[in-house]
């Protein structure tokens, strides 16, 4: 009898992550769907943001200098700058969306959509990431079409992570009953 509660709290637990783990890819691809617009509205290179200053003259906004943008209106974004706009702004550059985003977009141009994703690297190989996706973005030969593109392949990798998810979960509800000593 305890073995079988044992696997049935196992079995829900995992039920429960599967519904965090989806809760957090609707997430993201919002996020994602909002940052293919901020890029196709103005993409940038050398520079997270464009933006339109008080008397209406654009200027640059990089990295070290992201607090300025707050009270900016941004007329242009990288790709990196493109993703953490569309999750809420510098201010939310440390949030758990933008940052799982940067983790797809950067699996999304890295890896095979086969490998699974990492979701939560150590910070500095988070930080590498994005340095990764910046040179990326800041290539001469780079173009908006490509940095579309792979917002766009970021959006199915979600799409293909979410689907994922619900099989695994679908595998994990039909198990009820199965050896629990509970009536399925």
């Amino acid at each position: 009898m305890r073995r079988q509660q044992r696997s049935e709290r196992r079995r829900l637990a995992r039920l429960d992550r599967a519904a965090r783990e989806l809760a957090s890819l609707h997430s993201i691809r919002a996020l994602l769907e909002r940052a293919i617009t901020v890029a196709e509205s103005g993409w940038v290179q050398g520079c997270w943001f464009s933006v339109t200053g008080e008397q209406g003259r654009p200027s640059t906004v990089h990295a070290r200098d992201i607090p300025a943008v707050t009270d900016k209106n941004v007329s242009g974004a990288c790709l990196v700058g493109a993703i953490v706009a569309a999750g809420g702004g510098p201010t939310a550059v440390r949030t758990q969306p933008v940052q799982r985003a940067l983790d797809l977009t950067w699996h999304a141009l890295h890896q095979s959509e086969r490998q699974p994703v990492r979701w939560c690297p150590a910070p500095e190989i988070r930080m590498a990431h994005v340095r990764d996706l910046t040179r990326w973005n800041d290539h001469p030969q780079r173009s908006a079409h490509e940095v579309l593109t792979l917002l766009r392949t970021t959006l199915r990798l979600a799409d293909a992570q979410t689907e994922m998810v619900r099989a695994e979960q679908a595998a994990t509800s039909s198990a009820l009953g199965r050896g629990s000593g509970y009536p399925g």
